[in-house]
C-alpha cells in the first residue's frame, strides 16, 4: 500500500490506538496489498475521550464498558453499581486504554 495513505490513515487515527502500536500498525498497512483498503477505512474506532466522559458521567451503571463492547463487565457494574462506587473509580483511570485495545482489536481482525 501506498506510504501517504497508511500515514494519512495514521495521523488520523492514531489518537485511537496506544502509541507503541502505531510503529507496528504502519508497517502492517505497507505490508498489506490495496485490496483490503476500503475495509480498513469504513472501521468506526471509539474515541477513548469520549469514553472517559462516559465513565466519569455514567460508570457507576457500566455505561462505559457497555459503549466499548465489554457487556459482561457493563453488566457486572450495573449490577453492583459500580463496584460501590471502587470499581467506577479504577475505571476512570484504566477506559482509555481499554478503549485503544478493542479499537486496536478490531484492525487487527481487518489485517490478520
Amino acid at each position: 500500500m501506498e506510504s501517504q495513505k497508511v500515514d494519512m490513515f495514521i495521523m488520523s487515527n492514531g489518537k485511537f490506538f496506544e502509541s507503541h502500536h502505531v510503529a507496528q500498525i504502519r508497517d502492517r498497512l505497507i505490508s498489506m496489498d490495496d485490496s483490503k483498503w476500503s475495509l480498513i477505512q469504513t472501521i468506526q474506532f471509539k474515541d477513548p475521550t469520549t469514553s472517559l466522559i462516559i465513565s466519569l458521567l455514567g460508570g457507576s451503571l457500566g455505561i462505559d464498558r457497555f459503549m466499548i463492547g465489554d457487556t459482561g463487565l457493563g453488566v457486572g457494574k450495573l449490577l453492583t453499581c459500580g463496584g460501590l462506587g471502587i470499581w467506577s473509580i479504577i475505571d476512570w483511570f484504566m477506559i482509555m486504554d481499554a478503549t485503544r485495545e478493542k479499537n486496536m482489536t478490531k484492525l487487527q481482525q481487518v489485517l490478520y
